[in-house]
């Protein structure tokens, strides 16, 4: 864009300044595979830019050149020139990445499968629960008055239960009689992981049947009644369903790896002239403490 093509000497300082050294070294490291590019024969043929250039009009409902010189000059601060020189770039990084490094990085079926099996728990859904609640409030405070309020709210809580054992509809009680937000809801609580749920619930609802209803547990909001709608144990997906995730993940940290051993062949060859010393302090800082270069996309 116009903005990176500076005309003096403040300007060039501006953009410096602008720019972060990780954006100078990613910016050095996509030369080195134009160069390599180029060295190697690639280019951008007349027939080949004129589509891509068709298909610029197409996507974007340009219906002429000069339509699209407009556009590239208004919104771009680029020329037909400029256009071409992007395109043939990233081409050129296109093409050395496919053959020097897409095309050396693979992961067979068996190889799959053994990521599969020494990395189950990856791929293993969480134990779920889903509940409905009812809660009676109680007060908190342990005085005479308190603990008489108490005791009634037990006594409700009891009588509740006792009307949902005899048949009465649990949703339909719960917005009814409930204290609790999830009233609202028929007193449903979930689906959530199983291990999100506090210890003691856990330990109440462990022995339940689903459709079973615990007896009423004292919380200091009041007296809660529990019904285990629905759980799942741990379950790990087919090594089917996860196959191309697999591959994908895996491909992924390979590739990056051989690019990362390619790119650090190429640095060590070339040979950089540097035109400003700040860019250059700027690199070869970020350089020094890099550990992971990020492929050009």
């Amino acid at each position: 864009s116009r903005s990176l093509q500076p005309t003096t000497n403040a300007e060039l300082s501006r953009i410096i300044r602008e720019l972060t050294p990780e954006i100078i070294a990613g910016v050095v490291d996509e030369l080195l595979l134009v160069q390599h590019g180029k060295a190697l024969g690639y280019r951008l043929g007349e027939e080949q830019f004129q589509d891509l250039v068709e298909g610029i009009k197409t996507e974007n409902d340009i219906e002429s050149d000069e339509a699209l010189l407009a556009v590239l000059e208004e919104q771009e601060g680029m020329t037909l020139d400029d256009l071409r020189r992007v395109m043939e770039q990233q081409m050129l990084v296109s093409q050395v990445q496919q053959i020097e490094i897409l095309n050396k990085v693979s992961i067979t079926d068996v190889e799959a499968r053994a990521y599969y099996d020494s990395n189950l728990e990856e791929f293993t859904e969480p134990a779920m629960v889903t509940l409905r609640e009812i809660l009676i409030a109680a007060p908190a405070e342990e005085t005479s008055v308190n603990n008489f309020a108490d005791q009634q709210a037990r006594a409700e809580a009891q009588s509740i239960r006792e009307r949902l054992l005899a048949g009465d509809d649990f949703s339909a009680v719960a917005v009814s009689v409930s204290d609790a937000p999830s009233r609202a809801n028929g007193g449903l609580i979930g689906p959530i992981q199983r291990s999100e749920i506090s210890e003691m619930i856990q330990q109440v609802i462990e022995p339940l049947a689903v459709g079973d209803l615990s007896e009423p547990i004292q919380t200091p909001q009041g007296y809660q009644i529990l019904k285990l709608e629905m759980r799942t144990e741990p379950a790990p997906r087919s090594f089917t369903e996860v196959r191309d995730d697999i591959s994908n993940n895996v491909f992924n940290d390979r590739r990056l790896a051989e690019y990362n051993r390619y790119i650090g062949i190429l640095r060590n060859d070339a040979i950089i002239e540097w035109k400003n010393e700040d860019l250059r302090e700027a690199y070869e800082s970020y350089r020094a403490r890099e550990t992971d270069p990020v492929p050009p996309s």
